[in-house]
């Protein structure tokens, strides 16, 4: 089974060198889609000079800062132009550690897609997250578990893994969302295909070094998105 882990990367350079590294040292066969977004700090330079020596890392230059969403898809793209059979998202800060890869990975053994889950027996936050963070993040799952019925219960993880099937199923120019919330709509698009959702406990650390990109126009984003996919949903219930 050929695996690629899609990277989203904006001003990462003191964290992607490690993380590659972590990523191919591990007992999975692995191939990365490091997707950047033209970042000021070099960062997408630093990945070409890792791939130039690694062929298992590929480099997509976007023009500019498109959005979380968007770099998605285009990992996506590129994972299934070259046969993926598997296809795993994750953060290039360490917040999702290289070493829950395998457990995430395992998951689609089973299911169409393996979250790499906070909220299930097991998972948790780091404790240097302080209490309005943690109850942003609990409350963001909790509105869109609700509102659009979704069983998972960390909908907001961008640690995942996705069959390739998955992936030429759903339409990827048809979903608005993009930043954070696109992770959402990934999640609302998958279960009302009814595709097969597992989730493995992850501990979500602090981003290693750098600055959150999350801002209050992403926070405004994601609400508008559990409206817009909750309007749907009753709509298709009528």
């Amino acid at each position: 089974m050929k695996t690629f882990v899609v990277i989203p990367t904006y001003n990462e350079k003191e964290n992607l060198p490690g993380l590659i590294t972590a990523l191919l040292a591990l007992d999975t066969e692995l191939h990365l889609v490091v997707v950047d977004d033209a970042s000021p700090d070099g960062t997408g330079s630093i990945a070409d000079e890792i791939a130039a020596i690694e062929p298992r890392v590929n480099v997509i230059h976007r023009i500019g800062k498109l959005g979380l969403g968007t770099a998605y898809v285009a990992g996506f793209r590129y994972a299934l132009e070259l046969r993926a059979d598997r296809v795993l998202t994750m953060d290039a800060d360490f917040s999702h550690n290289p070493a829950y890869v395998p457990d995430i990975i395992a998951l689609c053994s089973v299911d169409d897609v393996g979250i790499g889950s906070r909220y299930v027996a097991g998972g948790g936050l780091d404790a240097q997250w302080g209490l309005h963070r943690r109850l942003l993040s609990a409350a963001a799952n909790r509105v869109a578990r609700t509102m659009l019925d979704l069983r998972a219960r960390d909908c907001t993880s961008g640690f995942r893994c996705y069959r390739s099937e998955v992936l030429r199923t759903i339409p990827l120019d048809e979903i608005r969302s993009n930043g954070y919330s696109f992770l959402v709509e990934m999640l609302f698009r998958c279960q009302e295909r009814g595709f097969r959702i597992g989730e493995t406990p992850i501990l979500f650390e602090d981003r290693h070094e750098g600055t959150s990109k999350i801002s209050q126009m992403e926070i405004l984003r994601g609400v508008k998105t559990v409206i817009r996919l909750w309007l749907q949903r009753i709509q298709v219930a009528r």
